[in-house]
């Protein structure tokens, strides 16, 4: 018989459960994944009971509330709270997502709170994304032009500001990276779902003049082609955006560039 033994730290147990405040009727329960690897061990599922009449009505409230009124060690990232800065973006009730924006009404039940999937954990909720942050700057995500600035500023018609829309609304939160099977398995060469939608943000760009050599960096088997088109990304984006359209595009401009 083949037996398979997971290494240590993924196999998460059963961990502390805290009660509901004194007095507290209107109450949710929370099921927040906990890992701290200064103190070794496996990671542990712990149960929280929030009193909704002393909490806002978002899930990074409760996190928040956890946070302030039980327990001071839960790690988590934040800071816009607006849904702009993507920090506190995570896997609640199975789905990734940014916390600040999805509302604790929206699940029923426990609801389930664990960081964004297949990235090694710092702590907690608390992934870490550098290689995430390398593959962003690897796609070159800024302006490239052989022409001499002008005085001003880059010119751009109203009809080719329209082709960045549904693009440059990302706030790399890494939801729908995090969410690719493809990413998963490929993480260290295919660039995934997010850096793929910057990349192609800037090959749309009427102003960038850098196009052949972006493809250049591109034209690789790993880089580019292990997407496969399930719309994971599209279906997790908290800003509703399509990295998957994306990636066809510049599937599309290889194909017309090389045929």
């Amino acid at each position: 018989m083949v037996q398979l033994t997971l290494p240590r730290g993924s196999q998460p147990k059963k961990g502390k459960t805290h009660a509901a405040p004194d007095g507290a009727k209107n109450t949710r329960t929370f099921r927040i994944y906990r890992y701290d690897p200064e103190a070794g061990g496996n990671p542990t599922w712990d149960t929280y009971k929030v009193d909704m009449d002393d909490c806002g009505p978002m899930v990074l409230d409760a996190l928040i509330w956890i946070k302030n009124n039980v327990d001071s060690t839960l790690a988590f990232r934040r800071s816009c709270r607006e849904g702009v800065c993507g920090s506190c973006s995570m896997n609640i009730g199975g789905r990734n997502t940014i916390a600040c924006t999805s509302g604790i009404d929206e699940y029923n039940g426990t609801i389930t709170i664990s960081p964004l999937p297949h990235q090694p954990v710092v702590r907690d909720l608390v992934p870490d994304l550098t290689d995430f942050y390398a593959q962003h700057a690897a796609i070159k995500p800024y302006l490239k032009t052989d022409t001499p600035a002008p005085e001003k500023e880059w010119k751009q018609s109203p009809e080719d500001r329209e082709q960045l829309d549904g693009l440059y609304e990302c706030i790399m939160c890494a939801s729908c990276s995090t969410a690719c099977p493809s990413y998963w398995w490929n993480g260290d060469k295919y660039y995934g779902p997010a850096a793929l939608l910057q990349a192609y943000r800037w090959l749309a760009d009427s102003r960038d003049e850098a196009k052949g050599e972006r493809l250049d960096d591109l034209n690789d088997p790993f880089k580019l082609y292990r997407c496969h088109t399930i719309m994971n990304c599209a279906q997790v984006c908290p800003k509703g955006l399509n990295p998957a359209k994306a990636i066809g595009e510049i599937k599309k401009m290889m194909a017309e560039r090389e045929g």
